[in-house]
């Protein structure tokens, strides 16, 4: 695949390739995290303002028009109810379960950064 070889989001070091995208919860270069190719995707980023999480869910319509194809939602709660409701989003939107748990340890890695 090309994605996989040659994107502009690779960070080779360390005998491991690392990648950046906006989706992929674990920052690891493999087809099972890649945000691109996939059509339903979750990703877990630091909120705007510094405290809380955003969660980013691409939508299913909209593939081909970036703007609009992901659906940004910040979760601005104290530590237990946002690690609730980060996976119960996931659920019941019945996105990828193999994400559940990576969604999960990414949201609680920086809820643990922001000291909350």
């Amino acid at each position: 695949m090309v994605v996989l070889n040659c994107s502009s989001f690779l960070i080779k070091r360390d005998k491991q390739t690392d990648s950046t995208e906006p989706s992929n919860p674990k920052a690891r270069n493999s087809v099972r995290y890649n945000g691109l190719i996939h059509r339903k995707t979750v990703g877990v980023e630091p909120a705007a303002h510094g405290t809380g999480v955003l969660v980013v869910v691409k939508r299913r319509s909209g593939q081909r028009k970036p703007a609009i194809a992901y659906v940004r939602t910040t979760i601005n709660k104290n530590a237990r109810a946002t690690l609730s409701s980060t996976p119960h989003m996931i659920r019941k939107n019945k996105y990828r379960p193999d994400l559940h748990t990576a969604a999960i340890r990414r949201a609680s890695a920086i809820l643990r950064s922001q000291n909350l």
